[in-house]
């Protein structure tokens, strides 16, 4: 069974806390991260690329010319794709990117990435942050001790409005629920520092 020192809120080493095999000590399969991480990324799509095709543009009703006579190509409106204003072919239109997985392969992915950020001593377990109120200041000191640096992912195990505020306006914090977690956020985060209380959460959910 992996274990990772457990931190206070000043940085200092408090112990240590075993960490499930399931989630820890998983096979890292990237054939599998990758196939998640694209699904994940088209999910998050809006789809609402839209162009008009020669029905929907307005005018074009009469015919630019006569049929015969002139000794050009015939043509039958100004809204036909070769005109200037005209209607666009094979253009987008709104539609769902979503590509529907597994949810085996989900887990699969999830685990692997949890491994991975644990190889690069890229996770932190912390017991709590214990804000008694809504200070971005305070959340900026209670990282820095930990030597949270670059893009840094906060795994809670509940909603919590103190830290969730005052992570707010911190461009390079994201807060996230403990049975929220995704692949594209572990991935994307430098660090991943986990409050002790919602590892048996992940367990509970993903091992």
């Amino acid at each position: 069974m992996p274990q990772t020192t457990l931190y206070d809120r000043t940085g200092a080493s408090v112990g240590t806390v075993d960490l499930s095999d399931a989630l820890f000590a998983a096979p890292v399969n990237a054939a599998v991260l990758h196939q998640v991480v694209t699904a994940q990324l088209a999910g998050r799509r809006t789809g609402t690329s839209a162009t008009k095709n020669r029905g929907d543009v307005a005018g074009g009703g009469k015919k630019p010319y006569r049929q015969k006579g002139t000794g050009r190509a015939r043509q039958g409106s100004i809204r036909a794709p070769h005109y200037r204003g005209g209607g666009v072919v094979f253009g987008p239109h709104p539609r769902s990117y979503e590509q529907r997985l597994p949810r085996k392969m989900k887990r699969v992915a999830l685990r692997g990435a949890l491994t991975a950020k644990l190889g690069d001593e890229a996770i932190k377990v912390i017991d709590t942050f214990g804000l008694e109120a809504i200070k971005t200041r305070e959340l900026v000191a209670v990282l820095a001790a930990l030597q949270a640096n670059g893009r840094v992912l906060v795994v809670a195990p509940a909603r919590d409005e103190m830290l969730d505020l005052s992570a707010r306006n911190l461009p390079t914090v994201d807060v996230i629920l403990a049975d929220s977690l995704n692949v594209v956020d572990l991935l994307r985060a430098d660090m991943v520092l986990i409050e002790q209380p919602a590892l048996a959460r992940m367990e509970e959910v993903y091992a």
